[in-house]
C-alpha cells in the first residue's frame, strides 16, 4: 500500500494526472497540511479518523503534512500510533509543539523548551521533516523581543518554518458540527460537505489574489485543515473541487523547497498567515482586503445557517 501511494503520488505530481486539467495555470499550485494531530473525539465519535483520512488522501494521490502536538501521544490510548500510521501511509510528520501554547502568554525559553519535548516525543516517528509550526499561527502578536528570540532558537535548532499561506476556520465548523450532533439536531452531511468544500476553495482563491495583488508573484500555497472529523470526510472532495478550480495538488516538500521569505520581525500581522503577513509588509491595509468568510467564525455561521445546515447560534 505504502509503494503504491508513493507511485501513484510521484505520478501525480510528474504529469498532474488526469483529474488534473491540463490548461491549469502553472502558478496555482497548493499542499495541504493538517494540524494538532492526534486530536480527541469529534462529531462521529470513536471511530477510525485516521483510516477514513489516510484513505481519502490515498483516493485523491495526494500526499499531505501532519504537525502533531504531542500531548496526545500521553492523553490518547491510540495517539503516536496514529501519528505513525501517517507516516507510514506516506504523509510528513511535523513539530507543532507539546502542549500547543500561544507564544503571546508564554515566555520565551519556556515555549522553546515545549518545542524541545515535542522534537523528543517524535523520535521514531517515520517520514519526519525538520518543520515546526506555531500554535493558532500566534508569533508573539506585539512582542519583537520574544518574537526574535523564539525566531533565533528555531534557527539553532535547525527547525525550518512551516508557514501557512491559506488560513481556514474549519476547526470552527468541525466544532458547530460536534455541538449539532451533541444536543441531537440532525445535519445534512451532503450540505455540511458543500460547505467545508467552498470554505476551501474560496480561501485558497483569496489567498490567491492577496499574492497577486501584493506579492508581485504567486508562491507554492500550504492549506491549512485540522486533523478532525469533517477533513476526514470531505476533503477528498475538497481536493476534487480545489482541481476543478484550476489548482495543482503538490507535496509538502514541493511547497517548501522555495519557501517565502519571513516578514520582518516587528510585523505585527502574522496570524492570518504568510502571505497576509508580507501583504502587510507592503502596505495592505483594511478589513476588505484581509478579512473572509472562510476564515470568520460568524461567516461560517451564516454560510451552515443558509444552507440549511445548522442554524445560526441564539444571542
Amino acid at each position: 500500500m505504502r509503494l503504491a501511494f508513493a507511485a501513484c503520488a510521484a505520478c501525480f505530481i510528474a504529469t498532474g494526472c488526469a483529474s488534473t486539467p491540463v490548461d491549469a495555470p502553472s502558478d496555482r499550485r497548493i499542499a495541504i497540511s493538517f494540524d494538532d494531530a492526534p486530536l480527541g473525539p469529534g462529531p462521529r465519535g470513536d471511530w477510525d479518523r485516521a483510516g477514513t483520512l489516510i484513505t481519502a488522501l490515498e483516493a485523491a494521490e495526494t500526499e499531505a503534512v501532519f504537525f502533531a502536538t504531542t500531548r496526545g501521544f500521553v492523553t490518547r490510548a491510540d495517539g503516536r500510533e496514529r501519528v505513525e500510521r501517517y507516516g507510514l501511509a506516506g504523509h510528513v510528520i511535523a513539530n507543532h509543539t507539546h502542549t500547543h501554547p500561544w507564544l503571546y502568554k508564554t515566555d520565551a525559553d519556556v515555549y522553546l523548551a515545549d518545542i524541545d519535548e515535542a522534537e523528543r516525543q517524535l523520535e521514531g516517528i517515520p517520514n519526519r521533516r525538520d518543520w515546526f509550526r506555531f500554535p493558532f499561527l500566534d508569533r508573539g502578536r506585539r512582542d519583537t523581543d520574544k518574537r526574535a528570540a523564539v525566531r533565533q532558537g528555531l534557527i539553532e535548532r535547525g527547525l525550518g518554518d512551516g508557514y501557512v499561506t491559506v488560513d481556514t476556520y474549519d476547526w470552527h465548523l468541525d466544532s458547530r458540527w460536534r455541538s449539532a450532533m451533541r444536543d441531537g439536531q440532525a445535519v445534512e452531511e451532503r450540505a455540511l460537505e458543500k460547505v467545508y468544500v467552498a470554505m476551501v476553495v474560496d480561501a485558497s482563491e483569496k489567498a490567491y489574489d492577496l499574492a497577486d495583488a501584493w506579492l508581485g508573484e504567486q508562491p507554492v500555497h500550504v492549506l491549512l485543515l485540522h486533523e478532525n472529523d469533517s477533513a476526514a470526510s470531505f476533503v477528498g472532495p475538497a481536493i476534487e473541487a480545489l482541481r476543478e478550480a484550476g489548482w495543482t495538488i503538490v507535496t509538502p516538500d514541493e511547497a517548501y523547497a522555495n519557501r517565502l521569505s519571513q516578514p520582518d520581525v516587528s510585523v505585527g500581522f502574522t496570524g492570518a498567515g504568510r502571505v497576509a503577513a508580507l501583504a502587510w509588509e507592503a502596505g495592505a491595509r483594511g478589513a476588505e482586503t484581509f478579512d473572509h468568510w472562510s476564515a470568520s467564525e460568524d461567516g461560517i455561521n451564516q454560510r451552515l445557517a443558509d444552507e440549511g445546515v445548522i442554524a445560526l447560534p441564539k444571542e
